[in-house]
């Protein structure tokens, strides 16, 4: 059974730093793209960032470009989103999911994820 399970959320002052871990199980990073989500009440989901199953592609949201990274570890079957310089507008509830997509594909599209973690809270606030 493909699962994903999403850790790291927290409260954390403008400026500060929170990194976010998706535990894949179920399957191998290699064969799915791995996204990472947010939401907050009322809007629609947005994509921030995503890695390509073959590890060498990734894409970011405009706005968290230069503040965000993402990164995988194979051997743990985990990815993780590291942010940085976290502003207000970013808190959300952060989603990962994976996608069955080709290789070399990194996408930010919530429409092409098929399987979906709970969620982990982040909230930015002095």
């Amino acid at each position: 059974q493909l699962q994903l399970v999403e850790s790291g959320g927290g409260l954390v002052e403008p400026g500060g730093s929170l990194r976010l871990s998706c535990a894949a199980s179920g399957f191998t990073l290699d064969s799915y793209a791995i996204g990472w989500f947010r939401q907050v009440p009322g809007k629609e989901r947005e994509g921030v960032s995503s890695i390509s199953g073959d590890g060498r592609s990734t894409r970011f949201l405009d706005s968290v470009k230069g503040r965000f990274t993402i990164s995988r570890d194979i051997a743990k079957n985990t990815v993780t989103l590291q942010m940085s310089s976290l502003k207000p507008e970013d808190t959300a509830v952060y989603y990962c999911a994976a996608a069955s997509i080709a290789a070399s594909i990194a996408t930010i599209h919530p429409a092409v994820y098929d399987y979906w973690g709970q969620g982990t809270q982040v909230n930015v606030s002095s």
